[in-house]
């Protein structure tokens, strides 16, 4: 086996445009083009065009894909509607998060879900395993489809200028099929990056000329195109967990404040109920350690793994940190002991080699838009 990253379709194109390229999960992925905070800032103010080809596409057909999703997934996906999506996770046994996923229904009988690119291969292994026995097939589609991603306040204009599809219809955790800039596409509306935004999901030789006409749309109003260092910053400061850092197979979904989206009521049996079920009673009697939003009083930035001290002790631990454009300090995400959690506990700290920096305990998100 060859130990090359991956290229995506838009490949020469990053490099045409100078990107700093970088290995993200086996893949050759621009992490900027030229300043990741004029990226970042224009993605807040204006758009930003982002390839997001790293993905996981896993495509699941036939009688009992629902069946087989309510099983393998924590979520409830029969209650999805066709032309809708939902964010849920799938878990071990343990009740431990494999992966943070998205699941498009395209269909009554077809779904897609989206792993993050280090997850994919366990994701699609896991879910052909659970589909066993399911009237059902499993398909790896991560080469069927190249993914662009423009974001920002002025996406919708953009978009609405290389296409006829009803985007003024199509709501927040939604996708619907359309022609874009004479490109077949899903269209969908979810974004991990705080401002409204689509993503689109095209044959890869279509990548190309779909990015060039979404640049040339986006030109007069400051669409600029964005790398993987800026979507951190982003997703970061609108509180958004990245799998290896919020989320681990060490951690339940009730750890992580996501227990929302694990759905006991739904009918029969999914992989890591019963301990699911355990990690609900817990968390509800003795609450584990919290994720919280921490905002720096000095210019030191967390990384991620630092302690987070207080009164001496260490009482959590940064899981991201970075500098906010945004906001104009250090932020970071952490786990927090719950008695430590509160927005506004004083006398919390992060250890920054061995100097115990001051910063405030915040609410999650740090940033939301004005809708």
């Amino acid at each position: 086996m060859s130990n090359a990253p991956r290229l995506t379709a838009l490949d020469a194109l990053h490099r045409s445009l100078g990107a700093t390229m970088t290995d993200f999960a086996g893949w050759d992925m621009p992490l900027r083009y030229g300043s990741e905070r004029d990226e970042h800032n224009a993605v807040r103010t204006k758009a930003g065009l982002f390839d997001l080809s790293h993905m996981g596409e896993i495509t699941l057909t036939g009688p009992e894909a629902v069946k087989v999703l309510d099983y393998a997934l924590v979520g409830n996906i029969s209650t999805v509607g066709v032309g809708r999506a939902r964010y849920t996770h799938i878990c071990q046994e343990d009740g431990g998060i494999l992966d943070d996923l998205i699941v498009y229904r395209l269909g009554e009988t077809e779904f897609m879900v989206v792993a993050n690119a280090s997850n994919a291969q366990v994701v699609l292994d896991a879910l052909t395993e659970r589909a066993a026995g399911f009237d059902a097939e499993v398909r790896d589609d991560r080469d069927a489809y190249a993914l662009i991603a423009v974001q920002g306040p002025q996406s919708p204009g953009i978009l609405a200028s290389l296409t006829d599809a009803d985007l003024d219809g199509l709501k927040y955790y939604a996708g619907l099929p359309g022609t874009v800039a004479g490109v077949p596409a899903l269209i969908a509306r979810t974004g991990y990056t705080g401002e409204d935004g689509f993503e689109l999901f095209v044959a890869p030789e279509h990548a190309v000329e779909l990015w060039q006409a979404l640049t040339k749309a986006g030109e007069a109003v400051g669409l600029v195109p964005a790398g993987l260092s800026c979507r951190d910053t982003l997703r970061l400061e609108a509180g958004m967990p990245l799998y290896g850092h919020e989320l681990t197979t060490s951690l339940t979904p009730f750890d992580a404040g996501l227990g929302r989206v694990v759905k006991f009521e739904k009918e029969g049996d999914f992989v890591g109920r019963a301990a699911l079920e355990a990690a609900a009673e817990r968390a509800a009697t003795n609450p584990p350690r919290k994720l919280v939003g921490l905002v720096a009083e000095g210019r030191r930035v967390p990384r991620a793994g630092f302690s987070v001290v207080a009164g001496g002790q260490v009482v959590g631990e940064v899981t991201s940190g970075a500098p906010s454009p945004t906001l104009g300090k250090p932020i970071a995400m952490a786990y927090v002991d719950a008695a430590h959690a509160a927005p506004g506990t004083s006398g919390v700290g992060v250890d920054i080699r061995g100097t115990h920096e001051p910063y405030e305990v915040v609410a999650l998100p740090f940033y939301k838009r004005q809708k």
